[in-house]
């Protein structure tokens, strides 16, 4: 494997276990390998693959950019609902892989 396919294999895995400690028992493996890969161009860029669930620019940011764009909602308040759904149900995690935030936040909106 390329040294980028081991760090998507390894960001996958990551989110895996995330899902897995948020609760989610049946993973869409196809919707997170969607996640995964489109972080591919920054996958050597830490701040990217990880998501801050305290700091409002960059919530406001998985809004934009995942929410609105991704996800086609421009209801704001919604949006930013499931985002801190998911940003509160992570809390306990340190460092939150953006893939499995987004597949949660994704499934709030459902």
């Amino acid at each position: 494997m390329s040294e980028t396919a081991d760090k998507l294999a390894k960001m996958k895995e990551t989110a895996v276990a995330q899902l897995k400690e948020c609760g989610v028992s049946n993973v869409d493996h196809d919707q997170l390998d969607g996640y995964v890969n489109s972080l591919r161009t920054m996958v050597n860029n830490r701040d990217a693959v990880l998501v801050s669930g305290t700091d409002k620019s960059e919530l406001e940011t998985v809004y934009r950019n995942f929410v609105v764009k991704k996800c086609g909602l421009d209801d704001k308040d919604k949006g930013m609902a499931a985002i801190q759904s998911v940003a509160e149900k992570m809390s306990s995690i340190k460092q939150k892989s953006r893939p499995a935030f987004y597949y949660m936040v994704a499934h709030e909106l459902k």
